[in-house]
């Protein structure tokens, strides 16, 4: 069951981050498109900064536990995929309000020097897209809907690594589990 979530979650990342072009959304753009030349090589040779997988983590993690997550455990990210994309999701019960929890760690992600991309919203839900040295975090929340009781609230932030190499991985990592 894991391997077949990590494969839609890998496939949707790689589509989200496809799709999202310059147009849309908050009019503030969309996904760099800049690839780097793999996770272990520095984003800046396509004139972003150097941020590896490990980077990109702590920087999400800095900027959620400062707005007042605490980290979920579990759900980690395949080895083969390990380079190019990072999975951080909350304990969303522990935060005091997920809801102003999760606008703070895209406010605080934003001013580390994350460009704010497209922003989908609609009813409880909302994704913001943003985009740093050849890698797109797609920031996902979804809560009850206003004026009623949140027992369910999911906020999940997934980085990917938008360069040909890690494409390459997701594409054969996603071949390899649609024959699982």
């Amino acid at each position: 069951m894991r391997k077949a979530k990590w494969a839609a979650t890998a496939a949707g990342v790689v589509l989200l981050v496809a799709g999202c072009g310059s147009e849309g959304g908050s009019g503030k753009g969309g996904a760099t498109g800049a690839p780097s030349q793999g996770a272990s090589a520095p984003a800046e040779e396509n004139g972003g900064g150097s941020l590896d997988a490990a980077a990109v983590k702590k920087e999400i993690a800095d900027a959620a536990t400062a707005a007042g997550f605490t980290e979920k455990p579990g759900d980690d990210v395949p080895p083969t995929l390990k380079d190019c994309m990072v999975s951080w999701s909350p304990e969303t019960k522990q935060a005091a309000d997920p809801k102003k929890s999760y606008e703070d760690t895209v406010a605080a992600l934003t001013k580390g020097g994350w460009n704010q991309g497209q922003k989908f919203e609609q009813g409880p839900s909302t994704i913001n897209s943003l985009d740093k040295s050849g890698w797109t975090v797609k920031a996902n929340y979804s809560g009850a809907p206003v004026g009623t009781k949140q027992t369910f609230v999911i906020v999940h932030f997934v980085a990917t690594d938008n360069g040909a190499a890690c494409e390459a991985l997701f594409k054969a990592d996603l071949e390899k589990n649609k024959k699982s």
